[in-house]
């Protein structure tokens, strides 16, 4: 493992807990995208599916177990919760998100690797990923102001997508046999639908003032 892939995956936890600590300390998912959180659930579930089948490492089964527990875990939350659900903000948070997962699919059962089961379903996680995001930044959006947590969890969430472009890179030119092109694509799309958000993240950063997104 080269050190953007550990870097980008400690990024991509470190989004995950940034999360769950603003819902299991404020009590809270005010800003925060159910239906963001639905697609990364799916994400993981379709993406892991070789989970009890193909033993890498135990670094590698954690971090699956991890991913995948948390995005159920905090979806549970959002529905769940008596608490927590009271803050959800459904009335802006009108994304039809199940149109993205079935285009995906769709793209999936085209565009693949291989024919099989679980390249489908890998490919449909890549595609689904690099859209997931946009139902949260939708709703961001339109509530305008970003609380700190909410807005350190969408920053970690894109560097983390950032820092696996440099890892794919890397294994472009040390790796004989990499071409999981699909992945890289996907992932220069995802780290571009960021790139609005990184920019007023950086400006409420350097001003040293609340962030704010343009309605």
């Amino acid at each position: 493992m080269n050190i953007f892939r550990l870097a980008g995956d400690m990024t991509h936890l470190m989004s995950i807990l940034v999360l769950l600590l603003k819902i299991y300390a404020t009590k809270s998912c005010s800003g925060i995208s159910l239906k963001t959180q639905e697609l990364y659930a799916l994400v993981f579930l379709t993406r892991y599916l070789d989970l009890f089948t193909d033993f890498i490492s135990v670094y590698n089964t954690v971090m699956k177990l991890v991913f995948i527990g948390s995005s159920l875990a905090i979806v549970w939350c959002m529905r769940m919760h008596r608490t927590v659900k009271r803050s959800y903000d459904e009335q802006l948070d009108t994304f039809r998100h199940y149109f993205l997962a079935a285009g995906c699919l769709l793209l999936a059962l085209i565009v693949h690797e291989k024919f099989t089961f679980q390249e489908i379903f890998w490919a449909f996680s890549i595609y689904l990923e690099a859209v997931a995001i946009l139902p949260q930044l939708v709703l961001l959006q339109r509530s305008g102001n970003v609380d700190n947590l909410t807005g350190q969890y969408v920053f970690f969430l894109g560097a983390y997508r950032a820092l696996y472009i440099l890892n794919w890179i890397y294994r472009y030119f040390t790796e004989q046999h990499f071409s999981r092109w699909i992945a890289c694509v996907s992932g220069l799309v995802q780290t571009a639908l960021y790139a609005d958000f990184f920019y007023y993240y950086f400006i409420s950063w350097k001003n040293n003032s609340k962030l704010q997104l343009p309605a």
